[in-house]
């Protein structure tokens, strides 16, 4: 005779496991997630009573996802709390918005629940990483790239910048600009097509001589912001500025005069559409 689950019993252990999830996202993000809970409360809410849209159902299910997997799961998001909480902050006050991240992590499906209504994106160059983490939850949205840069070429892609018009500040574009090696133009077409409020660059990796390093994207996110037809600046948030690639890189195509905030070894800079003939 099959094994019959009790509905009543059924119930209590997923009313219990949602409000432990809950409890663990409310102990992580501290008082700074308060308006993201009553909105997950009410979405939740509007569920209960019957609401059976399919953006409502879409929303729901992120929400549920994330709190489940956090509850859950002993891996932690690789930024600290202080780290998420100022790119948070901009995700509040934009939300819903168009959010690109390079490189997926633990923290995905967190990325993506606290952008609940907007269009979250993440580019992974790791075949494996990717199966693991967008492969495993159909409610994050990514691409699998390849970039053609390495950590080794660093120094050498400097000099390439300066010596390449197509690198340039005023010539400077991203589909179709093969001559430009730190130009990303291989991503698909719908990276193009959308103007990111808000980029995140937290990958590829940069740890060895071979690894894709984050020059490329460093830049490319500085000429996306440079490109921005709509108004408003676009906000750049550049993770592990402790490595000197990344410093080097982010004073030269972000800008120290738009760093408008620093945490841990976060930095977030506001970059305006311009068409200046220099990046800084």
């Amino acid at each position: 005779m099959p094994f019959k689950i009790d509905q009543t019993w059924l119930l209590g252990i997923l009313t219990v496991g949602f409000i432990g999830g809950a409890f663990f996202i409310m102990t992580f993000l501290q008082s700074a997630t308060a308006p993201i809970l009553c909105k997950t409360a009410g979405m939740l809410a509007a569920a209960a009573a019957g609401n059976s849209s399919s953006s409502s159902s879409s929303s729901q299910t992120q929400l549920l996802d994330a709190i489940f997997h956090y509850a859950t799961s002993r891996l932690t998001p690789q930024q600290s709390v202080q780290e998420i909480r100022m790119s948070m902050e901009v995700l509040k006050r934009l939300g819903p918005t168009n959010f690109l991240v390079f490189g997926l992590g633990y923290d995905s499906l967190m990325w993506t629940a606290l952008n609940l209504g907007g269009t979250t994106l993440f580019l992974e160059d790791d075949p494996k990483f990717y199966d693991a983490i967008a492969g495993r939850n159909p409610n994050i949205t990514a691409h699998l790239v390849k970039y053609t840069t390495k950590m080794s070429e660093a120094g050498e892609l400097v000099q390439h910048f300066r010596n390449e018009p197509d690198c340039s500040a005023t010539r400077s574009a991203l589909r179709g600009n093969r001559r430009c090696r730190l130009a990303l133009h291989m991503l698909p077409d719908g990276v193009y097509d959308v103007e990111w409020d808000l980029i995140l660059i937290d990958g590829p990796k940069d740890s060895y001589a071979e690894a894709p390093g984050r020059m490329a994207p460093i830049y490319s996110a500085a000429v996306m912001a440079r490109n921005r037809n709509r108004s408003g600046v676009t906000h750049v948030f550049l993770h592990d500025v402790h490595r000197k690639v990344e410093k080097v890189y982010a004073e030269m195509f972000l800008c120290r005069k738009y760093l408008v905030g620093a945490v841990g070894n976060l930095w977030h800079f506001q970059i305006p559409p311009t068409s200046n003939t220099h990046f800084c």
